[in-house]
């Protein structure tokens, strides 16, 4: 398998922009809906609903681009840190729109930017393992410097994502990424600039997500 070299920056950067824009693509839509309804309805009900639906997706909207902005955004400048309990109530907002329930268990303590969006990008890979929902579980242990992530993910047909174990570790040369394989490939980018280890396996029922110090 191949390494960071395998994909022209801009290729990358365009096929990110194009997996944020997937992603709030539906909530945005959502929201352009229910002012058509506002425009076009009398019924007081009607408008109720619509104006129901602009505010969950209007939420949901702004949840998916906080994460996405800590997760493949520079979030700060070079060598920056940031807090793990703002990234935790990120992931918390954005996993409350997805279908799991999430529970975190990390210290309060302030981490290398790149470590979180390596954290972040795991919890995307998380969720994704658990298509017809489920639990997560978030562990963050060890120095802040130089952690260990582990998530499991539980959850009817919990499985280890078919681009994930593709492209979590680089990718070979007949393989074509795209908007939706982009990110676990990212992941793995991400991972080996941080010299973490990562591994994706099923133990079980449940789906596993590691990163550890390389070495």
């Amino acid at each position: 398998m191949g390494q960071a070299n395998e994909i022209e920056a801009l290729d990358l950067a365009a096929l990110l922009c194009s997996r944020v824009c997937h992603d709030v693509i539906s909530p945005v839509g959502a929201i352009t809906n229910g002012l058509e309804v506002l425009e076009d309805e009398d019924d007081a009900e009607m408008q109720r609903y619509a104006m129901e639906l602009i505010q969950k997706s209007a939420t949901q909207a702004s949840s998916k681009l906080q994460f996405a902005r800590l997760a493949f955004g520079a979030a700060g400048s070079a060598g920056a840190s940031l807090d793990l309990n703002d990234a935790r109530d990120v992931a918390m907002g954005f996993v409350a729109h997805e279908k799991a329930e999430m529970v975190w268990d990390g210290p309060a303590a302030v981490m290398p930017k790149d470590l979180v969006k390596l954290l972040l990008n795991m919890i995307l890979i998380a969720v994704a393992a658990i298509p017809r929902g489920g639990n997560i579980s978030v562990d963050v242990a060890g120095d802040p410097e130089r952690p260990t992530f582990t998530l499991i993910s539980k959850g009817v047909n919990a499985r280890v994502p078919t681009e994930t174990e593709r492209f979590l570790n680089g990718r070979a040369e007949e393989d074509v990424l795209d908007a939706r394989a982009i990110q676990p490939y990212f992941t793995g980018l991400v991972a080996r600039e941080c010299s973490m280890d990562i591994s994706a396996n099923m133990d079980g029922e449940d789906f596993h997500l590691r990163a550890q110090p390389a070495g």
